[in-house]
């Protein structure tokens, strides 16, 4: 599909969106990209929905601009943010935004677990910031790389 405008800052976001997908569809093992993108839709809304105003929008600013557009369709910064602590209340959140599509029937763990790496994979030290900013036990929905054990020195 050529998805080519002749306008350069439209075709970026949209080879960028296309990666992004692919790269989501590889992870989960999916082939649709729609599934994708509803997946990463409802993670980054429900992620928007937890944070305070001026760190929804540190993280907006870090991605591709059409993805930027999805994070913040239908947002309203008055009702954020929401006051999720704890692991399975915003797999709950995660859940009702995936229950509208009902293509997907995955548990929203993995689904998460997906668009969160992929999302460290690209917007790196901004959502370690992010991170670290939640209760801990939001925290741990983040993946993090194994600890490298220690060299032996002789």
């Amino acid at each position: 599909m050529n998805t080519s405008t002749g306008i350069r800052g439209i075709d970026s976001t949209l080879q960028k969106t296309q990666l992004w997908l692919g790269e989501l569809c590889a992870e989960l093992g999916w082939k649709d990209k729609h599934m994708a993108y509803s997946a990463l839709r409802a993670v980054l809304h429900a992620l928007r929905d937890r944070l305070p105003v001026n760190q929804a929008a540190s993280l907006g600013a870090q991605l591709p601009l059409l993805i930027r557009g999805l994070f913040y369709d239908g947002w309203r910064p008055s009702d954020v943010p929401l006051r999720v602590r704890h692991r399975e209340d915003f797999l709950d959140l995660v859940r009702e935004e995936l229950d509208r599509n009902h293509a997907i029937t995955e548990e929203p763990d993995r689904i998460v677990e997906a668009v969160l790496a992929l999302l460290g994979r690209h917007c790196g030290s901004e959502l370690r910031k992010l991170e670290l900013s939640l209760p801990r036990e939001l925290q741990q929905l983040f993946p993090h790389p194994p600890a490298q054990p220690p060299t032996a020195h002789p």
